[in-house]
């Protein structure tokens, strides 16, 4: 995939913002995820590059934390807890649920680029089980609680005015 001239120029000024800082690589692929949906292999060699970290390096960090991907996600993201305590208090149906919701299979990304739905390991948030989290929103007792798959049809709605 050929980045834009746009996203590389982009991603040299993340690259140049935080080259200086201490442990720089984490703060770098944060933004160029935040700002291009994805960390592309192009960002990761600019990276490399700024931070004088080698790329296999690079590669480690985006591969060990979950948090980052190097595929396109969609508008809206939505993780959703597998971790024990989320799973005995019934993630998978609240994921089977929002896969059904949103048309987005799991660990992948709705046909209309909309959603992405992720099942991922623990959040941290075991007291609040079973946990999702919705655009870097956090929304526990999601079975018993509706205000997450509220917020689902909220975006769902708005986006289909916005189309028409």
């Amino acid at each position: 995939m050929n980045l834009s001239n746009e996203s590389l120029k982009l991603i040299d000024e993340i690259v140049a913002d935080h080259k200086d800082k201490k442990g720089p690589v984490k703060l770098m692929l944060h933004d160029v995820q935040k700002q291009l949906g994805y960390i592309p292999f192009e960002a990761m060699e600019k990276i490399s590059v700024g931070a004088n970290v080698p790329i296999a390096e690079i590669y480690g960090v985006v591969s060990f934390y979950t948090q980052f991907t190097t595929e396109p996600k969609g508008k809206h993201v939505i993780n959703v807890c597998m971790g024990t305590a989320c799973y005995v208090r019934g993630s998978q149906l609240l994921l089977d649920r929002i896969k059904i919701l949103t048309n987005a299979p799991v660990n992948g990304t709705s046909k209309d680029n909309m959603f992405s739905l992720d099942a991922t390991r623990c959040v941290g948030a075991c007291g609040l089980a079973p946990v999702a989290i919705l655009d870097d929103q956090v929304y526990g007792n999601a079975n018993n609680n509706k205000d997450l798959e509220n917020a689902i049809r909220r975006i769902i709605k708005e986006e289909n005015i916005n189309q028409a």
